[in-house]
């Protein structure tokens, strides 16, 4: 039997609707960064083609996770180094920071110059395909959603005009303050890479400062290799300043549950706790080691997929530690085995970090302290136990420290002892478990999801083609306009001008009045004499 025909207004409402909603779907660029910075960005992308937009996305041929298994057009480039150059240079720089962590920006510039290299020389490559750079500028796209990282996405945004959506945790040498004409006073502001608090002693103060300094001096150097590559492709001598000032809106990884209380731009979007996700029942294998654990509990223990070897005698160390707590160690480690790994202590390649998180058995989590472990310690209120290598990872970890939800450890000098003392003490003092609860709570608390938020301003610049009423009039302004030298200069000028006329006035008024007669009496006691 043939299903009823719809009642002519209620079908006309129904084609209207689904018009409407093509009408509203656009085509969007994407220019990704490998790596873990993927996982989250690609949680946007998939809800954008989810809601009926148009996505391409411009890989490199050579990559670790770009390009696996994906549900929109994909167009690469072919580059000039192999999946073992990248590979090499991370691991190089990787094993730099287990020996001498960069203390000082020139030093952490100077670890992850090779990588970088690589990285920062991509955009050449993808310009080099004139094939691709043609199907691109024929392609009408309504923006640009790009990772800042190396460079690559800017560059494609302004070389073909399109309104650009940046997404990241943040941006080093101070782009994110000057691209957005965001203030950060030094007095509370703590810069990237230093690991301070907001509230710093006078000491860290003068140390934040000099850092500043150092950004002005070594990130030209770092950032040569980008910058020579966009000048050659925009034909006109470039600066990071031009390529981040024309950004549209900022999608920052981040929201003040995390990080401290600053100055932000309107064009700033904070999607913290973006790459959170309900629980999803464990496989056999980890739901059988979590009821094996008994009373004790769990410790989940992953340094990030990013980090696969450990020095061995620091592994040793680690292997000691966990031995010697009560509860049943999950750790993600594709390493060598230690030699002295305990009994309660289980190696995995790979595994359910969000879902093991949010089991009520875990006791602690033991992370690098990326972004994503900690907003999923967060979401899941599990206290940590931190050990930084580089990056964000030290803000991250003096950020959780400061609010009590955890302990960080110097992963170059710490001994098994340090480790022992620090998981038993966020497992046993309850204040780290109420602490990281209430910022769980807090974190929680919010009018929007950060997927919905991140989507919503990916379209809203779509739709719009860019966000010009939400930039500053501070980018048409000099430096000395901006600080208002200006106008204190001719404001002294006019005090200065005020006080000579006015000491003028007087000194001509005490000579007329004084004058005369003070000759005078000078005149009659010549004479007398």
């Amino acid at each position: 039997m043939a299903p009823a025909a719809l009642p002519g207004p209620l079908a006309l409402c129904v084609c209207l609707l689904l018009m409407s909603g093509l009408a509203e779907a656009g085509k969007l660029l994407v220019v990704p960064m490998d790596g873990s910075h993927w996982f989250s960005m690609r949680s946007v992308v998939e809800r954008l083609i989810h809601k009926g937009h148009e996505l391409v996305v411009v890989i490199p041929d050579v990559s670790w996770q770009l390009g696996q298994s994906l549900s929109f057009t994909v167009k690469t480039y072919k580059t000039s180094h192999t999946l073992e150059d990248l590979n090499h240079e991370f691991m190089s720089f990787a094993d730099a920071q287990w020996k001498n962590r960069g203390q000082t920006l020139h030093s952490f510039t100077t670890q992850a110059r090779g990588f970088f290299k690589i990285v920062l020389s991509h955009c050449r490559s993808l310009f080099n395909d004139k094939k691709l750079v043609e199907y691109l500028k024929k392609s009408s796209f309504d923006a640009v959603f790009l990772d800042p990282f190396d460079l690559c996405g800017l560059i494609v945004a302004k070389y073909f005009s399109l309104p650009s959506v940046v997404f990241t945790r943040g941006v080093s040498c101070g782009s994110l303050e000057e691209g957005a004409q965001c203030p950060a006073a030094l007095s509370y502001v703590p810069r990237m890479l230093l690991g301070f608090s907001d509230a710093m002693t006078f000491k860290e103060r003068v140390r934040n400062y000099i850092f500043h300094l150092e950004e002005h001096l070594v990130c030209p150097h770092f950032l040569k290799t980008g910058l020579e590559v966009a000048s050659e492709i925009l034909q006109t001598p470039v600066t990071a300043y031009d390529l981040f000032s024309h950004t549209s809106i900022w999608l920052l990884r981040t929201d003040f549950v995390l990080d401290y209380p600053r100055p932000v731009m309107p064009n700033m979007i904070f999607i913290g706790g973006i790459n959170c996700k309900q629980g999803k029942p464990l496989p056999e294998e980890f739901e059988a080691y979590i009821k094996a654990s008994g009373e004790h509990g769990i410790v989940v223990f992953s340094l990030g997929s990013m980090v696969s070897e450990i020095p061995e005698k620091k592994a040793m160390d680690i292997a000691d530690a966990l031995g010697k707590i009560p509860q049943t160690v999950l750790w993600r480690y594709t390493g060598t085995r230690p030699s002295n790994l305990a009994n309660n202590t289980i190696l995995v390649k790979w595994l359910p970090q969000n879902d093991l998180l949010g089991h009520p058995k875990t006791r602690a989590f033991i992370t690098h302290s990326g972004s994503h472990g900690i907003y999923e310690g967060i979401c899941n209120g599990v206290p940590m136990v931190m050990m930084p290598l580089f990056g964000d990872q030290m803000d991250n970890a003096k950020r959780m420290e400061t609010r009590g939800a955890g302990v960080t450890l110097n992963v170059l000098e710490m001994t098994s002892a340090d480790l022992e003392n620090a998981l038993k003490t966020v497992i046993n003092d309850k204040s780290y478990k109420e602490n990281i609860m209430r910022l769980s709570s807090l974190h929680k608390d919010r009018p929007v999801e950060p997927l919905d938020l991140a989507v919503f301003w990916v379209e809203f610049v779509m739709r719009h083609k860019g966000a010009p009423h939400l930039r500053p009039a501070a980018h048409d302004l000099t430096w000395y306009q901006y600080h208002s030298l200006d106008v204190i200069g001719f404001l002294l000028a006019v005090v200065v001008t005020a006080a000579f006329v006015t000491f003028k006035c007087c000194a001509c008024g005490f000579r007329k009045c004084f004058g005369k007669q003070g000759h005078v009496k000078k005149a009659h006691k010549s004479k007398a004499q």
